[in-house]
């Protein structure tokens, strides 16, 4: 019990020290897609989750902790018509190496952001363009005694628009502690550790999104329901925008002002809250609440679903299905599909011997 507790407060202390870094908010990094939810599964739990307990592969893109032998050779594909045109995909396959006791996943996310026109200062059309993100991603993880787990992921990003190119690597590192008897899982992630290689136009390099996440997840004994709470950027207490019109009174939503001061409302912007309950035997219904993202994008007046998700999944030992649905504001929300598939249960790939 000792050497458990030592272990995690030394890798708690190591992760705090690395996001002692100045990092920051507010559109103040390269690389935002890298926020983007790359999964139905990771939308409908808030985009924000590092301690959910299932199978479902893509949620090892939160969390490489959460990767384990069960997801071997599952392949998972995803799909977002996004806001404005924009389309985003996200592939991943995982593969258990079971000389080494190591578990593997490999993916891939892209952004398409649709033809663009070009156009020089004066407005004159130069012709289209298209701008294009990527990541490509390696993780891996090993279990640690009986209830602990350990993972890495390693990413290379890259970005062009038109003769604007960047690129960069980062990390995620995840620690993971399952309690299969008492139903709960806890976990803690520091994502996006790593540098720009290549600048846009020769500026000083920027930050990449990092964050450092902790959750805990909870199933109840009697009840098909696991209840989820994640706080995220928790070394830094407040975490509003700083809008650079409130200057000018050009402010949308006045609780992002700098002039309000609750308390409770610069705390619970940390916290993502889910629930996800079982129906029957093949049907999984979440739902969640990103307060963050309601208190920035929400109208005043005009609040409406801002901040919750919601989705559906049907979820056989063949094929795992899922849809999500996430609200941005009151009348703007976008969809996501994702289809999960165990090769070696179609007998695509043999099994083991």
């Amino acid at each position: 019990m000792h050497i458990k507790h030592y272990l995690l407060t030394g890798c708690l202390f190591l992760l705090c020290t690395i996001s002692a870094t100045g990092q920051v908010l507010g559109g103040k990094h390269v690389f935002s897609f890298l926020d983007l939810p790359p999964a139905a599964q990771v939308t409908a739990l808030g985009s924000v989750n590092v301690a959910q307990q299932n199978n479902d592969l893509s949620l090892t893109a939160l969390n490489p902790a959460l990767l384990r032998e069960n997801m071997d050779m599952h392949l998972q594909v995803n799909y977002a018509a996004y806001f404005a045109g924009v389309k985003y995909g996200h592939g991943m396959i995982g593969y258990h190496a079971s000389g080494l006791n190591t578990t593997f996943a490999a993916s891939m996310q892209y952004v398409n952001y649709g033809q663009v026109t070009h156009t020089d200062a004066a407005g004159n059309i130069l012709g289209t363009f298209t701008p294009r993100d990527f990541t490509v991603q390696v993780s891996a993880s090993r279990r640690y005694l009986e209830k602990w787990y350990y993972g890495m992921t390693m990413k290379f990003v890259h970005s062009r628009y038109q003769q604007y190119v960047s690129s960069g690597i980062g990390a995620d590192v995840g620690i993971a502690y399952q309690d299969t008897a008492r139903l709960m899982q806890i976990a803690v992630v520091a994502k996006n550790m790593g540098v720009q290689l290549r600048t846009y136009a020769y500026q000083e390099q920027e930050p990449l999104p990092f964050d450092l996440q902790v959750g805990i997840s909870q199933r109840l004994r009697h009840v098909p329901l696991q209840l989820s709470a994640t706080i995220h950027h928790i070394y830094q207490f407040d975490v509003r925008y700083a809008d650079p019109a409130w200057d000018n009174g050009a402010i949308i939503n006045t609780a992002n002002s700098a002039e309000g001061n609750n308390t409770f409302d610069k705390l619970f912007r940390h916290f993502v809250l889910a629930a996800q309950m079982e129906v029957g035997k093949y049907v999984e219904l979440t739902a969640s609440y990103n307060h963050l993202r309601r208190q920035e994008l929400a109208l005043d007046r005009q609040k409406g679903l801002s901040g919750f998700s919601a989705g559906i999944g049907v979820v056989t030992k063949k094929l795992q299905l899922r849809y999500a649905r996430s609200w941005y504001q009151q009348a703007t929300a976008f969809n996501q599909l994702g289809i999960n598939i165990p090769l070696r249960e179609w007998g695509i790939v043999p099994a083991p011997h």
